[in-house]
């Protein structure tokens, strides 16, 4: 009797904590490619030229899953600092491929449109590292590859052709043909910007205003007292010190100024708000401001110099850059604040360098 209810405990025991075997745990075997990424080449240079040849082509080996199906193949591509830490690939641009498809060929105006999208400024170069996505019921990566791009962008000038003058002078070495320029929006009035590098010769500060990439026409020199001289024996026009400057040259009263200049954003798309200037930096290889930081969508920003309301710019009906506020021209108060599409983090750029187009670019990072 005892051994009968011994064995009926048992099973109820057996019943109650499921004795049974353990089931065999199951993983996803580990898939990977088989080979490497390749590419054609390391080094692209883009132009219009070439907007409809094929530039580049990437190929790669397929992945073999357990499962006979199809693979989905994409390709990632970002900038090389943005493929490391903890957010590695995060902002990556994703170019999808399709099933079971081993290569993929750029032509140049795809490729440059994706370079510049991926934050390489256009008319510079900059590098793409790109990696291959597989997909099926998991994911799995290729090696990554690097290559340097040389996008570009067309800049057209001003319709009007706005006249310019010269700026040849010690910084760079008195050649009027490779001087940067001041341009006349308004008769007479010439107005641009020119940077001088530090430098302990007495001249190094020096420069003159000439009508002509020569000295064959009217250069302008010192009368003294801000005041132009058109004789050609004239002395030469001196800045204070190295620096980023704004010249204005009135050849209707032949009378010319300058003022030091550093460039900020300010408003409440900026992290300022209205009350503090975001600061730019400039860059003197690539002769343009810049600053990346947190921008809203939800406000408006404009470029101040000088952490004042004497110098600004907004946006005209065709989003070129104009001014609102300088000494030089009247006020212009029909111009628009500038945007960003989506809030987040930008890269933006201020480009002065040529009088006859000053212009802006936002990247999203």
């Amino acid at each position: 009797m005892n051994k009968l209810i011994n064995l009926i405990l048992t099973a109820i025991v057996c019943m109650t904590v499921a004795c049974h075997k353990d089931a065999p745990l199951t993983t996803l075997a580990p898939v990977a490619f088989s080979g490497q990424l390749t590419v054609s080449s390391n080094n692209v240079t883009l132009a219009p030229a070439n907007d409809s040849l094929a530039v580049l082509t990437f190929n790669w080996p397929a992945v073999v899953y357990p499962v006979k199906a199809h693979v989905t193949y994409t390709l990632q591509i970002d900038l090389p600092a943005d493929t490391v830490g903890a957010n590695a690939w995060a902002n990556a641009t994703s170019v999808t491929i399709g099933s079971d498809l081993l290569t993929k060929t750029f032509k140049g105006s795809d490729l440059n449109t994706l370079a510049i999208a991926s934050g390489i400024i256009a008319n510079d170069s900059g590098k793409l590292a790109i990696r291959v996505l597989a997909y099926q019921d998991r994911n799995a990566y290729s090696n990554a590859v690097t290559v340097t791009v040389h996008p570009y962008k067309i800049i057209l000038a001003y319709s009007a052709g706005y006249p310019v003058l010269y700026l040849p002078g010690f910084y760079q070495g008195w050649s009027p043909s490779t001087a940067g320029t001041v341009a006349a929006e308004k008769t007479g009035i010439y107005e641009g910007y020119i940077y001088m590098p530090s430098s302990t010769d007495p001249s190094a500060y020096h420069f003159k205003f000439t009508s002509a990439p020569d000295w064959n026409h009217i250069n302008y020199g010192d009368a003294g007292s801000g005041a132009l001289s058109a004789n050609g024996l004239a002395g030469d026009l001196v800045l204070p010190a190295a620096g980023y400057y704004e010249l204005v040259a009135n050849t209707n009263t032949l009378t010319w100024n300058y003022t030091p200049i550093t460039w900020g954003i300010l408003g409440d798309a900026s992290p300022g708000g209205w009350t503090t200037d975001t600061q730019l930096s400039y860059n003197t290889a690539k002769q343009v401001w810049s600053v990346t930081c947190n921008m809203l969508s939800t406000g408006s920003f404009k470029f101040r110099a000088n952490n004042a309301w004497s110098i600004d710019f907004g946006i005209d009906g065709n989003g070129r850059l104009q001014y609102a506020d300088n000494p030089a021209y009247p006020y212009n108060g029909s111009l628009s604040n500038l945007t960003v599409p989506s809030s987040g983090n930008y890269t933006i750029t201020l480009d002065l360098h040529d009088p006859n187009n000053y212009n802006y670019t936002l990247h999203k990072n």
